[in-house]
């Protein structure tokens, strides 16, 4: 049977309960426990019991007969039995602290047995000076083992975190019942003990907290030092002198980065700031300058602007190779042809694209190679390498543009005619305006169809490459006719062997996408304004408006 009521707030074993009872029903035989060798005496049987043949906890057998024993403790049992003195029920639940009060008046024929019973129980039950345990009436039988106390109950397991690993005798000192018996020394101490344990925990969150905020400020401030405070800088003009690359398609930081590394300013972010502030970001270019060491940012850009300190090449549009090796020779201080012998020797070794593998049996090998733009070059630097760096910009621009996409849809055998439609449209037209229908006068001419020219082009142009020459008398129809060149286009069908020049992006553009029209002749009347004519007629009258421009001009 279930221990109930042997701790605190639990409730006893109720009649009702289905399985009341179901452990005493073997015991009704038992020989009864004596005291001092005399029966226990019995309450005599009252009224007819329904649970006689029923075992009540090991102290009543209904086989004998008699009424069960009264259970202080269980408030669904029998009433307490009148005092057979005061014919009363005394209540033993008004006492305090919910103990029966001692009988005054015991029944004489109990005694004995009532001695009997103490002097077992002082063998039984531990002693509880303060707190006497509770004194039951006579009537009840000496081998009644419900009274008996089971001794301290068996604490349920604790978990480790809440477990007080201090001095604990297991007893309650919340409890009033334990004032005597040491309670309040040993909740003093367990308070003074935790005590200490807060103060150190306080301590040590206190420390984690401050090592946090100091870390987190040192970062902060950082952060806001190097993200929105003055960028570090130098002061002054600088000393000494350094040359430095700009590569091209640099930014304005990569360039403040690029002069950092040389030395030049302190900070990429202090160059940046000078060259927006001072609204001349736009003005720096990519290229090779004479600057000094240890510059201020804003001193840094005033002399990147300034055309002495820069020491870069620059190329422009339609120019010739042969006028790019006079360029490279001047500024690397070379003998005249040098780099055009290098030109002509290394030509294979400078990176040409696939589809120029007959560039060598050109006049020359890098015509329309040689990208028109802004390059590197330092006083060291060699005509190989700065060949070099222009064939790989021209290589990147011609992918950009898929030349050799583009050559297939407009009916060409190659990405080199083109590039030769390109450099004709170049040095034919003067403004963008012109060069979209400058290339379309091109294809027509080459149509097979065509009956204004028969396949001829009859550029100038042409003829003035292969005659190294650049003027606008080139000689009378029959001069040009009997010039044996395969550059002449007066003489010779269709487009020249290779480039005349190193077009730009815009004139790539329009040999690309030309002009829609019926466009066979073009004439420049003045160097910002070309008449274009469908027919001969058209065209002669136009030539008369040249020639009367010309006489202007000699006057």
């Amino acid at each position: 049977m279930t221990e109930y009521g042997r701790g605190y707030g639990s409730e006893p074993w109720h009649p009702e309960d289905p399985l009341y009872g179901d452990q005493g029903s073997s015991r009704g035989q038992e020989q009864q426990p004596q005291w001092d060798g005399q029966q226990a005496h019995r309450y005599p049987q009252q009224q007819a019991d329904p649970y006689a043949q029923q075992h009540y906890n090991g102290g009543w057998d209904g086989a004998q007969g008699g009424q069960p024993p009264y259970d202080p403790y269980d408030p669904y049992g029998q009433q307490p039995p009148a005092d057979p003195y005061s014919g009363t029920n005394p209540d033993y639940y008004a006492a305090p602290d919910a103990y029966p009060p001692q009988h005054q008046h015991p029944h004489p024929q109990a005694m004995q047995g009532q001695q009997g019973m103490q002097q077992q129980q002082q063998y039984q039950q531990p002693q509880h000076p303060q707190h006497p345990e509770p004194h039951y009436d006579e009537g009840t039988g000496a081998g009644d083992d419900w009274r008996a106390d089971p001794g301290p109950r068996e604490p349920e397991p604790e978990h480790a975190f809440f477990a007080d690993h201090g001095d604990d005798d297991g007893r309650d000192d919340l409890d009033p019942r334990e004032e005597g018996r040491g309670g309040r020394e040993r909740r003093g101490k367990k308070n003074k003990k935790n005590k200490r344990r807060s103060g150190r925990a306080c301590l040590v969150v206190t420390l984690l907290f401050a090592g946090a905020v100091g870390t987190v400020g040192y970062f902060s401030y950082d952060f806001i030092m190097s993200h929105f405070g003055p960028a570090p800088d130098y002061e002054g003009e600088g000393t000494g002198e350094v040359q430095v690359d700009i590569p091209e398609n640099s930014t304005i930081l990569q360039m403040g980065l690029a002069l950092k590394r040389a030395g030049v300013v302190k900070s990429a972010d202090a160059f940046s700031e000078a060259a927006i502030d001072s609204k001349k970001d736009k003005v720096l270019q990519p290229g090779t300058y004479s600057l000094r060491k240890h510059m201020s940012a804003a001193s840094a850009v005033e002399l990147m602007v300034d055309p002495k300190s820069r020491n870069g090449l620059t190329i422009r549009e339609g120019l010739r190779s042969g006028d790019v090796y006079k360029l490279i020779d001047t500024k690397l201080h070379l003998k005249k042809g040098t780099t055009k012998g290098v030109a002509k020797t290394e030509a294979k070794s400078l990176g040409l694209p696939s589809w120029a593998k007959n560039a060598s049996k050109l006049k020359d090998p890098l015509e329309g190679f040689l990208y028109p733009s802004t390059y590197s070059v330092g006083e060291k630097a060699k005509p190989a390498a700065v060949l070099k760096q222009m064939v790989a910009r021209a290589n990147q621009v011609y992918e950009q543009h898929d030349l050799e996409g583009n050559a297939q849809k407009l009916h060409l055998e190659s990405p080199m005619q083109l590039l030769t439609v390109a450099s004709l449209t170049q040095a034919e037209g003067k403004y963008k305006h012109d060069f979209d229908r400058v290339a379309r006068v091109v294809y027509n001419r080459l149509k097979p169809d065509n009956t204004e020219t028969y396949g001829l082009l009859d550029f100038d142009s042409t003829v003035n490459y292969a005659r190294s020459q650049s003027t606008l008398d080139t000689g009378s129809v029959d001069d040009l006719r009997n010039f044996n060149d395969p550059y002449n286009t007066y003489k010779f069908k269709g487009l020249p062997p290779g480039p005349i020049g190193n077009p730009g992006e815009e004139a790539i553009r329009s040999a690309i996408d030309p002009a829609k029209g019926n466009w066979y002749y073009f004439v420049s009347i003045n160097p910002e304004k070309t008449l274009f004519a469908e027919t001969n007629e058209e065209h002669e009258r136009n030539r008369r408006i040249y020639l009367k421009e010309q006489e202007k001009a000699k006057q």
